[in-house]
């Protein structure tokens, strides 16, 4: 594995399973504003946030309570100068049980830190990873952006602009 891919881990007392059902509504910890299917092997769904982020994902592996692979088919931000950033990126979640916790480690393989974007989606993904997601692992309950509701210092900045 590269270690120029953006990857940060979470350890959890939930099992594997939860862990999974977890990531898979996406609702619950990225975005109220998901349109589409989000739990099987090739559903599709669609991201946007206000007029800042948009992304189209196909779900291309999907093993339970392992693993889920997301192909990133077309995206659009608002604030880099290449509108294609992302596109043809795998978000990836690999669950595993370590030392009696479970281990969710999220690998975004293609975002690399000579992409315009990485310092501003290696926080957003931090943030969903690490707080909103945990959130919703651990109490049933994650910080998900929504229209006019940002989760983070930078997308409070490009939502004003």
């Amino acid at each position: 594995m590269s270690a120029t891919n953006f990857t940060t881990t979470i350890k959890v007392d939930q099992s594997p399973e939860e862990v999974f059902n977890a990531i898979t509504n996406v609702r619950g910890w990225w975005s109220e504003e998901i349109e589409g299917n989000t739990t099987k092997l090739n559903d599709e769904f669609e991201y946007h946030y206000e007029d800042v982020h948009r992304c189209k994902v196909k779900l291309i592996e999907v093993i339970p309570n392992k693993k889920i692979v997301w192909l990133v088919e077309k995206n659009y931000f608002k604030f880099t100068e290449d509108k294609t950033e992302w596109t043809g990126t795998k978000p990836t979640f690999e669950i595993s049980e370590q030392d009696g916790k479970t281990e969710l480690r999220f690998t975004h393989f293609g975002l690399v830190p000579e992409y315009e974007c990485f310092d501003i989606c290696k926080e957003g993904w931090t943030n969903y990873i690490q707080n909103s997601l945990l959130k919703l692992i651990t109490t049933g309950k994650g910080a998900p952006n929504a229209s006019g509701k940002p989760q983070t210092e930078t997308e409070k900045k490009l939502s004003s602009k």
